[in-house]
């Protein structure tokens, strides 16, 4: 979101709410008009819909562990991953570009924009958002392994 607004690009990211509300507040303060901030839930899917129909771009962190997910292969195990990405890029024929984000010496960060992904097409629209999220985690795990010190999660990625 915050990378797209110095180039005229409005993008709408869906987040997780942080458990301290003050937190929660200080981040929707420091993007200020840059885009709009989505908290995940109920009413989540509703403005991703309407961002996408105004023609907004559309943020979603793909290595979130969703319990009532999909399971998607992740490092040779199952992981249940949100289906939210492949499902709205499908149904609105969207491109789903990667963009990792790297941390440099100190605070900045850079954004490295990838080539769209090819949408699977085959009919079935449960196992074209598991093949397009098949797709996403093997790219995840290859800036994964490619620079660990990049990744930090610290939720329970796998339930065992």
């Amino acid at each position: 979101m915050l990378a797209g607004a110095p180039h005229g690009i409005s993008v709408a990211q869906i987040y997780r709410a942080l458990n301290n509300p003050l937190m929660n507040r200080m981040i929707a303060r420091f993007c200020g008009d840059r885009g709009e901030f989505i908290p995940k839930g109920a009413i989540a899917a509703r403005r991703a819909i309407a961002a996408l129909h105004g023609g907004t771009h559309l943020g979603l962190l793909a290595d979130q562990k969703m319990n009532d997910g999909i399971p998607v292969p992740f490092f040779g195990r199952p992981a249940m991953t949100a289906p939210a990405l492949a499902v709205l890029a499908l149904r609105f024929d969207c491109d789903v570009l990667p963009p990792p984000v790297e941390r440099l010496d100190g605070a900045p960060f850079r954004v490295m924009v990838f080539p769209p992904l090819l949408l699977p097409r085959r009919g079935e629209p449960h196992t074209d958002a598991a093949t397009l999220m098949a797709r996403v985690n093997e790219i995840l795990k290859a800036w994964i392994r490619d620079r660990p010190e990049q990744w930090l999660w610290l939720h329970q990625r796998w339930p065992d």
